[in-house]
């Protein structure tokens, strides 16, 4: 294998540490990021039981402002029986008078109704501001146990960005644009081995003419199918060195 190549599978090798990082990153974070998901959760839950107790004073206010209003009415339908001169108006009046009852009767109830919504609301605003309160020093441990670890995981990302910065340098510019050029498209499958005269890209059986070339190792050799860098696996480089010494 020339210098080149292994500078390619090695640099694969590389770029495929510095990928793992990010998902090590969130399985790291994923108990804190739960937990603090969860009381988010309940902020908000507050924050709308907030806007309901809002909502249910301003319909309350309403309906207060409506029984005043047919107290009112009230009171004018009582002065306004002592000048009833037919048994007609007398009906009339005192159907207006039923009406206004019932209206005052719904009011009320309305209004008995949404002091219970309110108070059930700013109830369960308290238990989950309890909630959050108790919370509060299993997520600050936590919360030290994540950075503690993400430190160390940093200390790591940041050795292996160092290790490729450092065999970047010593790469030729072409090789290095060629594999980013295939890389933008097959990603950490860039340089794979070849197995039994078989691309472990796309897994198709490359021919002759091409596994010679792959064998030798002098050049840079990729994959007539899909255009990977291709080099022999350990184990293949073994069994076509002792084919070629028998």
């Amino acid at each position: 294998m020339n210098a080149y190549l292994k500078q390619l599978v090695e640099l694969v090798e590389i770029d495929k540490k510095i990928d793992s990082f990010e998902p090590r990153i969130e399985q790291i974070r994923e108990d804190l990021d739960a937990k603090l998901d969860a009381q988010k959760d309940l902020e908000a839950k507050i924050e709308k039981h907030k806007e309901d107790i809002q909502d249910t004073e301003l319909k309350k206010r309403k309906n207060e402002l409506h029984l005043a209003e047919l107290n009112d009415k009230l009171k004018s339908l009582s002065e306004k029986s002592g000048a009833v001169k037919t048994e007609k108006e007398m009906k009339a009046l005192q159907l207006e008078e039923e009406i206004a009852k019932e209206q005052i009767d719904f009011a009320n109830d309305e209004i008995e109704r949404f002091d219970k919504i309110g108070e059930l609301k700013t109830t369960e605003i308290e238990d989950f501001g309890e909630e959050i309160e108790a919370m509060q020093e299993d997520i600050a441990k936590v919360q030290k146990d994540t950075d503690k670890e993400l430190a160390k995981l940093e200390k790591e990302r940041m050795q292996v960005f160092g290790d490729k910065q450092t065999l970047m340098a010593a790469m030729s510019q072409n090789i290095i644009v060629f594999y980013e050029k295939i890389r933008r498209w097959a990603g950490n499958t860039t340089v794979v081995p070849v197995k039994k005269q078989a691309c472990y890209g796309c897994y198709m059986r490359i021919n002759d003419h091409t596994y010679a070339s792959v064998i030798k190792g002098e050049e840079i050799t990729t994959c007539p199918h899909c255009g990977r860098i291709l080099f022999l696996a350990p184990q293949a480089e073994e069994e076509a060195e002792a084919a070629a010494e028998s």
